[in-house]
């Protein structure tokens, strides 16, 4: 019986953790921005989910960028039904924009704004993992 119950709880906590992880987590793929792409990793920070560089590439294939590792989604807080709003830092020019993102399913997608959102520049990532 004991052991019956134990593994009931043990489901119950595996279900809970499995609903609670965000749809936007994972690795994606950017669109191809001044001869180069590059895999983000999306995970939590705080209440919020935050992107990071992981990987690099350029038409001659994986390179070491200086931007590795820095934070290109900053504080996308969950606004419901797969939108979420924070900022999105562009390397190319080294800005920070107001920042708009939609997932569905294995596509997502990231504006970055000025002028109060009236003017935007969009990409469609792609999930990889």
């Amino acid at each position: 019986m004991k052991k019956t119950l134990l593994g009931a709880v043990l489901a119950l906590v595996g279900m809970a953790g499995a609903a609670a992880a965000d749809p936007a987590h994972g690795v994606w793929q950017t669109e191809v921005d001044d001869g180069a792409y590059a895999y983000v990793t999306l995970g939590a920070c705080g209440g919020a989910v935050c992107g990071t560089i992981s990987r690099t590439f350029d038409n001659t294939g994986e390179y070491q960028s200086p931007n590795l590792g820095r934070q290109i989604v900053i504080d996308m807080v969950p606004q419901g039904g797969g939108e979420y709003e924070g900022s999105v830092w562009r390397p190319s020019n080294d800005r920070i924009y107001i920042g708009r993102m939609n997932v569905s399913g294995n596509q997502l997608t990231l504006r970055g704004c000025v002028a109060g959102g009236l003017i935007c520049a969009r990409q469609t990532w792609v999930r990889i993992q």
